[in-house]
């Protein structure tokens, strides 16, 4: 009985959890400092083909190297570290359970595990990862931790672009 009993609290709290993070409000701010949408375009998201990738999963912002680069909207910075595509990256879990993924960083200003509000500095804009050699730019992408099967197409990889969203549509 008191196992049971348990088990319902631990489904119960977790329930909660669940809906909390999906009603928070999401109110996103350009995350490079000084850009506006003229500084990506709008026919990256999903563009292909996109090197090693395939498909290009977000959206690239350029702007001059060094210029802050701020989280999108709070949340807990869930990685601050190197990988081999991204170079320098961050990722952000925010409000609606979704990912906000920055990378090519030039450098990092947050480390694993803190809590950012929006519009905090995460970073600077650079090249770093497969990035080298191009124009500094910040590679940001929304990933939502809850599929979105309507979303879904029979493009290539189109059956992940129910984890993507545009980042374009929500910025502007």
């Amino acid at each position: 009985m008191r196992i049971r009993k348990l088990i319902l609290r631990f489904i119960v709290v977790g329930f909660l959890f669940l809906a909390i993070g999906l009603v928070l409000p999401e109110e996103l701010a350009m995350p490079v400092v000084g850009a506006s949408s003229n500084d990506w375009s709008d026919q990256t998201f999903w563009y292909e083909p996109w090197g090693s990738s395939g498909v290009h999963k977000g959206i690239d912002i350029f702007g001059q190297q060094n210029t802050s680069v701020i989280a999108a909207t709070g949340g807990l910075v869930l990685y601050s570290g190197e990988l081999s595509k991204g170079g320098n990256v961050v990722a952000i879990l925010g409000p609606k359970w979704r990912l906000h993924y920055y990378a090519h960083l030039q450098a990092r200003t947050v480390t694993t595990g803190r809590w950012v509000w929006g519009s905090s500095q995460i970073g600077t804009l650079g090249s770093s990862g497969n990035a080298a050699g191009k124009p500094p730019h910040l590679h940001y992408s929304i990933l939502s931790v809850i599929p979105l099967p309507w979303k879904s197409t029979t493009d290539t990889q189109g059956w992940k672009r129910m984890f993507y969203l545009d980042p374009g549509e929500k910025l502007t």
